[in-house]
């Protein structure tokens, strides 16, 4: 993805979230996400760990060469692939998020966290490598991963608030070309799915329909691409 600056996408990602989260209320807060059991308080302090993540990465350089890139990255970790572990940070992530006083406290503690992140990643050498997750990769593929998953969190934060922005153009461009990269060259994305739809169905946060399934062919058995 060397024709997108990362880091620019990135920053687009995690403002996109300040912004639905922003100001909310503690009710708007406990509202539900498209995350089985995870309220928007729990999904932000999941995504919030991805965002303090991404800051020891970045400050903690690898040596190369990497092992995955943006795409093979998340052939790692397919979906349903270790239900019990997913179970266990799923209860965890929950916890923690209560452990706040109010829900909002995970908001200021993202507010803080996140343009840090992204500071990080402005400041970092484009061809170096960083560890994360039990993988090396090169700079732009790490961040591009994080910028992926902000997005389609992004997506599943706003299931109860119609109100809210949905991704910047550019951030979601990132994931879409992930998700282009996860589908088969011979596979034709349906023609009345935007990115959105797109993205929701890749990860598997609603389902194919019968006319998807015409249009996908084979490629259809292999949703969804990521989790």
């Amino acid at each position: 993805m060397t024709s997108i600056a990362q880091h620019e996408a990135l920053a687009q990602a995690y403002e996109g979230i300040t912004a639905v989260v922003a100001g909310r209320d503690d009710a708007d807060l406990q509202r539900p996400t498209r995350c089985r059991g995870w309220l928007v308080a729990d999904l932000l302090f999941h995504v919030l760990c991805d965002a303090q993540r991404a800051l020891v990465a970045l400050a903690s350089p690898a040596d190369g060469p990497p092992d995955v890139d943006d795409v093979s990255y998340w052939r790692s970790f397919p979906p349903g692939g270790d239900g019990d572990a997913a179970a266990r940070h799923a209860w965890w992530a929950r916890r923690s998020a209560a452990a706040f006083d109010r829900p909002s406290g995970v908001v200021r503690l993202w507010s803080d966290t996140a343009p840090a992140a992204v500071r990080a990643a402005t400041a970092a050498d484009p061809a170096g490598c960083v560890s994360t997750q039990g993988h090396v990769l090169h700079v732009p593929d790490f961040l591009a991963t994080l910028t992926t998953e902000a997005v389609i969190h992004h997506l599943d934060l706003v299931l109860d608030l119609p109100d809210a922005p949905p991704p910047g153009p550019l951030a979601c461009r990132v994931a879409v070309t992930t998700v282009d990269g996860l589908l088969s060259d011979d596979a034709v994305r349906p023609s009345d799915w935007d990115d959105a739809a797109y993205l929701l169905k890749a990860a598997g946060r609603e389902p194919l329909t019968d006319r998807d399934r015409a249009e996908l062919g084979e490629a259809a058995g292999w949703f969804p691409l990521l989790g």
